[in-house]
């Protein structure tokens, strides 16, 4: 009986941040965001008359994207299908399989002019180009 501990319901309080406290908790979401999850990444550029997009979208085939254009706003979907299988011997050791889509909308600060809209997809890149279309401008009124 010389083994006995006194329980103290407020010791937890002394040291909130134990290893008990980030284990499940705070390290896992951040871990999971560091695999290998499909993104696309872009790059904007413009000039006086067009947008220029140039998006990352490796091991999709084109027929697999989609490229809506309405007014200033630009949105893209891609469906991805990735498996892996690694083999030793004739006994398969791990199988891993991802069937899924990957989406990403942006607003340009101008309307685009989907009928002269240009994409054009190779090695992994979809390249856009967006022309402006011109701006209406407004004129006030001279009152009789």
């Amino acid at each position: 009986m010389s083994n006995l501990a006194r329980f103290n319901p407020f010791s937890e309080m002394r040291d909130p941040f134990s290893d008990d406290f980030f284990k499940g908790f705070a390290l896992r979401p951040m871990y999971r965001m560091l695999e290998g999850e499909p993104q696309m990444r872009l790059d904007l550029t413009e000039d006086d008359k067009n947008f220029f997009v140039k998006v990352e979208i490796p091991g999709v085939k084109k027929e697999d994207i989609k490229v809506s254009v309405e007014g200033n706003q630009v949105s893209l979907c891609a469906e991805l299908k990735k498996e892996t299988e690694e083999k030793e011997g004739a006994k398969v050791i791990r199988s891993e399989r991802y069937f899924g889509s990957v989406t990403r909308s942006f607003t340009l600060n101008e309307s685009v002019d989907q009928a002269a809209s240009i994409a054009k997809y190779e090695d992994g890149v979809l390249h856009l180009t967006l022309p402006k279309k011109p701006s209406e401008q407004s004129h006030t009124l001279k009152i009789s």
